[in-house]
């Protein structure tokens, strides 16, 4: 059968891919270069065929150059960042794939794929510049992006209260603090809060999200860069330098690079690092914050988190629950972003009705509390009245509510009205008590009745039950 991709077809899609392929023979010889890797490259295909891969770019040698160090060992190279100068003089910064070429089982070239960040390196200069005209000089005297307090972590729950406590006592000391928990659980809160709450709270306060930014991006935004280090740079201090004598807040550590994190974890043991681009160690003095949304741990054992950065970052660990597990403190949550955004929207909302309060009680949000506040000024926002309705809040919650609730609500339409009341209070009552895990005064609280009426109606409850398992 006659193969539809002969060599000049081949030639043809190659000169068409969106990076830039070169191969050299035995010697080192350009043999092959498409037209992408031409342009990048700042050359001319029919001048360079045929010469000294080190006579096209004389800024390589034979230790630099991934080419020559494949074609020397015959083992591939994936992802290396590698930046060089053309034969023209252009600085041109790439991240590169190179792989052995074998004929008969022996060694006889070297072939490598280039995907150019020369652009992406311009705008980490571009992104740097502005976190630094954002967050100031070295001589920053307050900082402007930690607004929050411990007084604004707003809690009853055990757990919650026991990392608020512990994040306390981490405020006073200059040790790593690595906080974990799902999205919206308030990790930046109580990063905020430990901030202000140290001797650094005069100081910068910086964030960084390390999630879906490539490691060339990041390693400038963080560490700053060096004139001359790759095309366009100049110099220009990065994150650590900006936030000198102050905090740094790191979020989603666990998607950081893992060649970024072995220079994460040089700072954290010596207080050194260099610019990109640059040969000077510099030093700072940073209290370092980390958050990850799933457990450190679980982190570490899939590859996401280098383990010997994650036992210098667990100095101390705080855990914050998802809303679901503290279900107690959904009232309190309500009242605080009512009032909240009653002062924001100059309203006077006085509360949710009997059927919005049960459905914002049985519903998981799976967004916690971050999800909770964005549904309390939904509903305010939109609403009419003086109470949030259960048709003030989002559809998805009404139907997530009604769908847990089908297989477990008995049918009260056919039941005479006086008993589908009691059952449905008995289910509210069973839903409080368990919520607050038997407290009754909690639990009193919830369904707003006294604590002796309360009591009253648990003990009728279990009459009741015990005179079923008696007829049983």
């Amino acid at each position: 059968m006659v193969s539809l991709i002969d060599e000049k077809n081949l030639s043809i899609i190659l000169d068409h891919v969106s990076d830039g392929i070169q191969v050299i023979d035995i010697e080192g010889r350009l043999v092959f270069c498409n037209r992408l890797a031409a342009m990048l490259d700042d050359i001319n295909i029919e001048n360079s065929l045929g010469k000294h891969l080190f006579e096209i770019y004389p800024s390589l040698d034979e230790e630099n150059s991934t080419l020559y160090k494949v074609l020397r060992t015959g083992i591939p190279i994936y992802n290396h960042e590698q930046t060089f100068t053309t034969y023209k003089g252009k600085k041109v910064a790439t991240v590169n794939t190179t792989l052995p070429v074998r004929k008969n089982g022996h060694l006889v070239g070297a072939m490598e794929i280039s995907h150019d960040i020369s652009a992406v390196m311009a705008l980490s200069e571009k992104v740097v510049t502005l976190q630094n005209k954002m967050y100031g000089s070295k001589d920053t005297t307050a900082s402007d992006d930690a607004h929050f307090t411990f007084d604004d972590i707003v809690t009853r729950n055990a757990r919650m209260l026991t990392a608020k406590s512990m994040a306390m006592k981490a405020a006073r000391i200059d040790a790593p603090v690595m906080i974990w928990g799902d999205t919206g659980t308030g990790k930046e809160l109580f990063v905020q809060a430990i901030h202000n709450a140290g001797g650094r709270k005069k100081r910068p306060f910086i964030a960084q999200n390390c999630a879906a930014l490539p490691a060339s991006l990041l390693e400038g935004i963080l560490f700053g860069t060096a004139k001359g280090g790759f095309t366009g740079s100049t110099d220009r201090p990065g994150l650590f330098e900006t936030a000198d004598g102050g905090t740094l807040f790191l979020d989603e550590i666990n998607s950081m690079p893992l060649e970024l994190q072995g220079k994460l974890l040089r700072v954290l043991q010596d207080g050194t690092f260099r610019r990109v681009g640059d040969t000077r160690t510099r030093h700072v003095d940073v209290k370092l914050l980390t958050a990850t949304n799933i457990e450190p741990l679980e982190a570490v054992q899939h590859g996401m988190l280098r383990s010997d950065l994650y036992y210098r970052l667990n100095t101390i660990t705080l855990h914050l629950p998802k809303l679901v597990e503290r279900r107690d403190d959904i009232p309190l949550l309500v009242d605080h972003f009512i009032k909240k955004f009653n002062d924001r929207l100059y309203l006077n909302v006085m509360g949710l009705d009997e059927a919005a309060f049960s459905a914002v009680m049985r519903y998981d949000w799976p967004g916690n509390v971050r999800e909770l506040e964005h549904v309390i000024e939904g509903a305010m926002s939109m609403m009419e009245g003086r109470e949030i309705t259960l048709d003030d809040l989002p559809q998805t919650l009404q139907r997530a509510t009604r769908q847990r609730l089908s297989p477990q609500e008995p049918e009260t339409s056919k039941l005479p009205i006086v008993e589908a009341i009691a059952r449905l209070e008995a289910q509210y009552i069973e839903e409080a008590m368990s919520v607050t895990g038997g407290n009754i005064t909690r639990a009193a609280e919830l369904l707003a009745l006294p604590r002796q009426t309360l009591q009253s109606k648990l003990k009728k409850l279990k009459e009741g039950q015990d005179a079923e398992n008696s007829a049983v």
